[in-house]
């Protein structure tokens, strides 16, 4: 049962049974939910894909993606001629793994050098923390990496992200006031003259609605592109996975504006109900690089949809 999920094929990470366990837990809500709706013995009717609906739109899924996801589940179901509700979880998770493994594309930051990734999103989706956990992640790949703070309206992401240099023992370009474009434009001759691998360049949160700070956030992405012609050569949006389907906004005012390549999705925790990457991935299918669970520094590993789907469903691999 569930033989796809029995192997890794989104990602080249060896399995960490630690990681798996934290991502579980940290989707137990919905996928408790869906194991207490999908019982053995319990016959599959009318009444059953209407719960499995509205549990599927409350854990952020979203209308499009629900219909498309039990669409597919009939069509399994009358192909496969099933009849019990158990058998909807294998028939959902093969549904769930279509739609999230083109999502499913590790970030290759071997193409260039320095490879330069801007982050960006709302105040309080956790760039500056998932900048830290993003340098530790690449330095395990053997990558030497250098922060550049370009987020210069709140003096504690500045800090912040000296903290995380410090603990990752990288460098930290930074300045106590100025613009945000000029300390990142400092940032990537930096990492030319020292030949570094890796370049995370933070920038201010911003609301997508703030029309004059989406365009002075275009003017650091040029101002990367003068430092550093074709940089920079990633673009990742943060994404708070507690925001629900205020994501989908977000994504696509980012996406507009900056050209978004990637998504990191943080805060799964334990509160997030998980949903939403189905929800982008039906409206926005832009690669998703990375999940978070907490706040450890090991918390962020790369988006595999295999893993992400057995934790969301609650099924053992």
């Amino acid at each position: 049962m569930f033989s796809f999920l029995k192997k890794d094929t989104a990602s080249s990470e060896p399995r960490d049974s630690g990681w798996a366990k934290r991502l579980r837990n940290g989707l137990a809500r919905t996928g408790g939910q869906l194991t207490a709706l999908l019982v053995p013995g319990a016959r599959i009717d009318d009444e059953l894909y209407e719960e499995l609906e509205t549990l599927l739109i409350t854990a952020d899924v979203g209308m499009e993606a629900t219909q498309t996801l039990l669409a597919d589940v009939r069509r399994q179901v009358k192909e496969q001629r099933l009849t019990e509700a158990s058998q909807l979880k294998e028939a959902l998770a093969h549904a769930l793994l279509k739609l999230l493994q083109p999502l499913a594309k590790q970030l290759d930051v071997t193409t260039n050098k320095p490879f330069v990734i801007m982050l960006c999103g709302v105040n309080g989706a956790g760039k500056t923390t998932s900048i830290g956990k993003l340098a530790k992640y690449f330095q395990t790949q053997g990558k030497s990496v250098l922060l550049a703070a370009g987020d210069t309206f709140r003096a504690a992401a500045r800090e912040q992200l000296m903290e995380w240099g410090k603990r990752n023992d990288v460098t930290v370009i930074a300045q106590q006031s100025g613009d945000a474009a000029a300390v990142i434009y400092d940032a990537v001759q930096a990492a030319q003259a020292r030949g570094i691998d890796v370049v995370l360049a933070d920038t201010a949160g911003r609301l997508a609605t703030q029309a004059h700070l989406m365009e002075e956030i275009k003017k650091v992405k040029r101002v990367i592109d003068k430092a550093l012609p074709g940089a920079p050569h990633e673009v990742l949006l943060v994404l708070d996975a507690n925001t629900g389907q205020n994501a989908l906004s977000q994504v696509k005012a980012f996406a507009d504006a900056l050209d978004v390549s990637g998504l990191v999705l943080t805060k799964l925790d334990g509160t997030a109900k998980g949903g939403v990457i189905a929800a982008i991935a039906r409206a926005h299918p832009i690669p998703v690089r990375f999940i978070g669970v907490g706040e450890g520094l090991d918390d962020l590993k790369p988006f595999n949809a295999e893993d992400f789907i057995a934790a969301l469903l609650d099924i053992e691999r």
